[in-house]
């Protein structure tokens, strides 16, 4: 039995050498290695890439169902702010200007000071926003000239307070304001509550002078106002 075992171990050893078993081993010794880890090194990169669009697609989901709602600031030619609020959607940026040039509009043409210039200015900004040769032209001009604010800052000043601006119709806007009138003393004489009727057109400006004057080009063409009772 030991004779016969031993024949066949030399039987297996002496087996012929197989050149392509042989590169086929050191072929597999050499790049199955390599192979291996470019298929893990794909299959990471489609994990990330995978992951990388559903971070995207989630940013554009959630930027179309988020509601921003612009605040709206508005300021005069000073710097001041005039007009400040959520631009909704029944009321646009354009309107929330419109109605902020027609605030500050409202208490330069009503305003009587004893400051000589601020008085003179003021008048100056409100016939900026007067269209010319308009009804509302010629309301103001009857105004100033049937109590002129220079005569009246003599015994007393006024100062407006505006209460509300509203629409009537995408040109058309009615104003209320409450006056108060100072004796030079700064004692009230009395306060009045006024409304008024103004209508606007829109031009915009092409020249520089316009432009420094009455940048958005909004314009009264008619105007009318009365205490209220």
């Amino acid at each position: 039995m030991r004779l016969s075992l031993k024949s066949k171990s030399n039987s297996a050893d002496a087996l012929p050498f197989n050149p392509y078993v042989a590169a086929r081993r050191e072929w597999d010794e050499r790049y199955g290695d390599m192979i291996t880890r470019a298929k893990n090194w794909r299959f990471m990169a489609f994990l990330s890439a995978l992951a990388t669009l559903v971070a995207v697609a989630g940013i554009v989901v959630l930027s179309v169902r988020s509601k921003v709602v612009p605040f709206v600031v508005a300021i005069d030619s000073l710097g001041r702010t005039v007009s400040a609020g959520t631009a909704d959607a029944t009321t646009t940026a354009d309107e929330k200007l419109t109605k902020a040039v027609l605030f500050t509009w409202i208490e330069e043409v009503r305003l009587v000071t004893t400051d000589p210039f601020a008085q003179r200015k003021a008048i100056d900004r409100a016939y900026a926003h007067l269209a010319m040769g308009s009804e509302a032209q010629a309301f103001i001009t009857a105004y100033y000239r049937a109590d002129p604010p220079e005569k009246r800052s003599q015994t007393q000043t006024v100062s407006i307070d505006v209460k509300s601006i509203l629409p009537d119709s995408n040109r058309t806007y009615e104003i209320e304001w409450i006056e108060t009138t100072h004796d030079l003393n700064g004692g009230i004489l009395a306060t009045d509550h006024w409304k008024g009727s103004f209508t606007i057109a829109l031009n915009p400006p092409t020249e520089e002078r316009l432009m420094r004057i009455n940048p958005l080009g909004i314009y009264i063409t008619d105007a009318a106002w009365t205490k209220v009772l």
